[in-house]
């Protein structure tokens, strides 16, 4: 037991006491939380640098990189983004819950779906791939009218 001047306190008391009190909440303003959200929801996935320190996101005018992060591990906690961390950068997706979360949020109709939800074109503009580029006889860089080499068949 550690003593005080009037009464003793058990030592147990006193270590459970500063271990049991919660985090204190962060409050992010509603714009930030909305110019986030939208980010998400038009890309459909969000770089975060894990770096607190920074005053703005990259890629997000409004809020801070702190805010962007903190909404990003709030929204994994209830299973709306998955996150993959790597070289400390965390890179989050939308799921298809999150998807329905930020069109109740923002007030979106079912028609607008995420950047990567859209359908791509299967292939690029001005590239056919029909053409037989190497018709004459394979890649330029291996084209031989020797005949052969050595251990090939056809010595010299």
């Amino acid at each position: 037991h550690i003593e005080g001047p009037t009464n003793p306190i058990p030592f147990f008391v006193f270590l459970a006491k500063n271990t049991t009190s919660k985090d204190p909440t962060m409050f992010i303003p509603k714009e930030n939380r909305i110019a986030t959200f939208s980010y998400l929801f038009q890309e459909g996935v969000c770089v975060v640098k894990k770096d607190p320190k920074p005053a703005t996101h990259p890629h997000i005018e409004g809020p801070t990189n702190l805010e962007v992060l903190m909404l990003m591990k709030s929204l994994q906690s209830k299973g709306y983004v998955r996150i993959t961390f790597s070289w400390q950068y965390n890179y989050c997706y939308l799921t298809d819950e999150g998807i329905e979360y930020l069109r109740g949020y923002l007030a979106l109709p079912a028609e607008i779906v995420p950047a990567t939800h859209k359908a791509a074109n299967k292939r690029p503009e001005g590239r056919d791939r029909e053409e037989d580029k190497f018709a004459d006889g394979g890649r330029p860089a291996f084209r031989d009218n020797r005949g052969g080499g050595i251990g090939r068949g056809g010595g010299i």
